[in-house]
């Protein structure tokens, strides 16, 4: 037995707007998306994430998640130029001592993605 792959369900209150923004800033393609069930599945490259409405019985008042969704890319510095005008930045690119460039952007209901990429 492997696990072979994770994709976050993000809570939000507003399904369409989430899709929206993660196709129109992040470059996302919408694969699935279900109004009555208050769901949707966008991906890029090898990246899913889903996005829902709270399930009834989540006490959910805001999106809220402690830490964030750090994504590895092969392009870091490609993908910076590409996003950086297009989201609420949380830091720039930039290389870290941890051997990591990367940055990070905020998607449209507050969570963190982080971009990043071993330094070579």
């Amino acid at each position: 037995m492997s696990l072979k792959s994770i994709a976050p369900m993000l809570y939000t209150r507003q399904v369409r707007e989430s899709v929206d923004f993660y196709i129109n800033n992040l470059g996302f393609t919408c694969i699935g998306y279900d109004e009555d069930w208050g769901w949707a599945t966008v991906s890029r490259d090898d990246i899913e994430i889903m996005l829902a409405l709270p399930v009834d019985n989540a006490s959910f008042t805001i999106p809220k998640f402690t830490g964030s969704f750090y994504i590895r890319t092969d392009k870091v510095d490609l993908l910076w130029s590409e996003l950086k005008d297009r989201a609420v930045i949380c830091y720039p690119i930039e290389d870290f001592n941890y051997g990591m460039r990367e940055f990070g952007v905020f998607d449209y209901n507050g969570y963190l993605l982080q971009f990043g990429m071993p330094i070579e």
